[in-house]
């Protein structure tokens, strides 16, 4: 390899830089160097967005994602900058996610693809003015507000037709979530707490290209270092044809806003933020020794791809939750652990509320590991990740010494 990879066209890394790129990238390497909301803040103006997930076993996907970058996090930041700061908003992009609010006006065409999509419900224009006026009256409301209890089709099953009608107006963007209490949305207008130059903002990209191109960029942004293989880093709302990423590919090359990566021994090439390739010198200049274990979120942007996980850093990670018992390998909510640039094992957490107790319910060690070496820094990422959790006590630990 040249002495200079900034001078070459197109650059050649070995998997040992890529995956050092992606995680420095990422944040995770060396890890927790952000603090704070505005940690929170920088990491979301690098990836752009994080996917939002309901579920809450050590925490939601967002709360995983950012413990493991920002140093002391707990929830309550994240919370903090969606419903009381507004800097950050939930919304469709990498499928249900949380973004900058100032990106609001690029999802305009999100936005209006679910509005015609929902516009011929019956069932929900029946009561959509109803619901207008309630919130003119009263003010902001959850489903359970409203007495509207006939059940219709809606997304993975039935539900109400009020829970239908309040999520249609939100996707269409008439109104935005202002707050959870446990999983029970509470919305109000977007009028209401959207700044009127976000809210009102012409959509930045006139054409239907322009947009795709957009996107694209976005998600190489949203990773670091991505592929154009069809697969889940790809996944969203707006289905994009791999022929109209590889013409988005070229167009965002030649414009000099990402630069191909060609990686030893993998035939796909590979795309950055051209603005990202000094990322590239500071590592090989840095010989700094790391020593840190993170927890890994099961949607964390670093694991969208799975397929180009398997193939950088030979760990197959495959997400069961919605496995039948029976089909699952591991367990129900795994969670990857890596240590620096290699992923080391995965473990199925839980998490006991009423005693604040953490639970190890398993822990499997990655094939060709020596768990005896890395002890001493799983331990410390255990006692981070009981401080984030709040937990007072800890069932399990054992599981790690097997």
């Amino acid at each position: 390899m040249a002495d200079s990879i900034l001078e070459e066209t197109i650059i050649k890394i070995t998997k040992e830089q890529a995956k050092r790129f992606l995680l420095s990238y990422q944040k995770l390497l060396p890890s927790r160097q952000l603090k704070d909301k505005d940690g929170i803040v920088e990491y979301f103006k690098q990836v752009k967005t994080i996917q939002y997930d309901p579920l809450n076993k050590v925490g939601r996907n967002p709360d995983l994602v950012l413990q493991s970058r920002i140093k002391g996090y707990k929830p309550y930041m994240l919370e903090e900058l969606l419903y009381k700061d507004r800097i950050l908003i939930n919304g469709w992009d990498k499928n249900r996610s949380i973004y900058l609010t100032e990106d609001w006006p690029y999802f305009k065409r999100y936005r209006n693809d679910f509005y015609n999509h929902h516009k011929n419900n019956e069932h929900i224009n029946e009561i959509i003015h109803q619901i207008r006026h309630h919130i003119s009256e009263k003010g902001p409301l959850s489903s359970i507000d409203l007495n509207f209890d006939k059940k219709i089709d809606w997304s993975w099953s039935p539900t109400r037709v009020a829970r239908a009608a309040l999520e249609s107006m939100y996707e269409s963007g008439e109104l935005i979530i202002i707050d959870r209490v446990g999983t029970r949305k509470i919305y109000d207008f977007s009028k209401n707490h959207i700044h009127e130059d976000i809210l009102n903002a012409t959509e930045p990209n006139k054409k239907e290209r322009d947009f795709i191109k957009w996107l694209v960029f976005r998600r190489i942004s949203s990773i670091g270092l991505l592929w154009n293989r069809s697969g889940d880093a790809w996944l969203g709302f707006k289905k994009i044809k791999k022929v109209e990423r590889t013409l988005a590919i070229k167009e965002l090359i030649n414009e000099d806003k990402i630069t191909e990566i060609n990686v030893e021994g993998i035939k796909i090439p590979f795309y950055i933020r051209s603005d990202k390739i000094s990322l590239f010198k500071n590592l090989k200049n840095n010989k700094m020794q790391f020593n840190s274990t993170n927890f890994i979120a099961p949607l964390d942007n670093l694991m969208w791809d799975r397929k180009m996980i398997k193939e950088l850093f030979d760990f197959d990670y495959v997400w069961e939750v919605y496995k039948p018992i029976k089909e699952r390998k591991f367990g129900y909510y795994v969670l990857p652990v890596l240590h620096n640039d290699e992923f080391i094992a995965r473990f199925e957490p839980e998490f006991d509320r009423k005693k604040k107790e953490l639970i190890i319910k398993k822990w499997w060690w990655e094939p060709e590991i020596n768990g005896k070496n890395y002890i001493y820094s799983v331990k410390e990422s255990v006692s981070d990740f009981m401080k984030y959790l709040d937990a007072k006590s800890l069932t399990g630990f054992e599981e790690i010494l097997h």
